[in-house]
């Protein structure tokens, strides 16, 4: 099992150059499955995991999320990217507070979103988003955890492309390591993001179908992640064979492909 350090080293050295994919399991089953399958590293993902616990997103309390972290990190000897949300608190303080108890967890990597976590979707203000980044980078000065910086404006409809960018420039001076706008799709809006933010790595949010990895190492993207895609497929073929047997007392759904791995052989190892 590798530990924490070679695990932070190796995410590390993963943002240098190249173009590498993120998945995002939200159990300790999906993320040894991903690692079976080759991915050099994973994140976690703040809907999945609370989809699974009952709960919509963004309503998980911080003890829980850092010990869903901490079982994802010990499950497997990739690095894992931790979603933090928005740090879990407002004020610059106590997100350093929160950041050093997710490096605690064992995460490699880490990213804080600007959106407060209201009702109604906002923005925290330029000035203390930037802060809030700020005091996150200092806290993790002691370790080696990549710290990722990520403007929900565009996402939610609260920023326009320009506006969005404008922010990312500032969380990268104000020395976040990796620059994450989630809804930059096209070719042009993602080529306008990494010449913005260059030479700090730029990670794109695929959840839908669109561009293949090999164009997005094109337009110079370092990371792909695919935040809760591959939940929400989960879920929709658990659904689909559920409302299967109830609507119809049919579970034809069941001889359907299964997947090539054998789970418990794998779970064994």
């Amino acid at each position: 099992m590798a530990d924490v350090a070679e695990k932070r080293a190796a995410f590390r050295r993963l943002h240098e150059e190249g173009c590498f994919v993120l998945p995002n399991p939200w159990d300790v089953g999906g993320a040894k499955v991903l690692q079976h399958l080759g991915f050099p590293a994973i994140a976690s993902t703040s809907a999945g995991y609370a989809w699974a616990q009952g709960r919509a997103d963004n309503q998980v309390e911080l003890d829980a999320l850092l010990r869903h972290l901490a079982e994802l990190s010990e499950a497997v000897d990739i690095p894992l990217n931790a979603d933090f949300e928005n740090g879990f608190a407002r004020e610059p303080e106590q997100v350093a507070a929160n950041v050093r108890r997710a490096a605690q967890a064992g995460v490699a990597g880490l990213s804080i979103e600007d959106l407060t976590g209201e009702a109604t979707p906002a923005l925290y203000e330029p000035p203390l988003a930037v802060a809030r980044i700020r005091a996150a980078r200092e806290a993790l000065a002691a370790e080696n955890v990549v710290l990722v910086a990520r403007t929900e404006g565009l996402l939610h409809g609260l920023l326009d492309l320009k506006q969005a960018i404008d922010r990312a420039v500032m969380f990268a001076d104000a020395g976040a390591d990796c620059i994450y706008v989630p809804g930059v799709r096209t070719p042009e809006e993602i080529t306008a993001l990494v010449g913005a933010v260059a030479p700090k790595p730029v990670n794109v949010l695929m959840a839908w179908p669109g561009m293949s990895l090999a164009e997005l190492a094109g337009l110079g993207v370092r990371r792909v992640s695919t935040g809760g895609a591959l939940a929400r497929r989960a879920w929709a073929a658990f659904v689909e064979a559920a409302e299967e047997i109830r609507s119809r007392g049919s579970f034809d759904a069941f001889g359907l492909p299964g997947p090539s791995i054998g789970l418990n052989k794998l779970f064994a190892e």
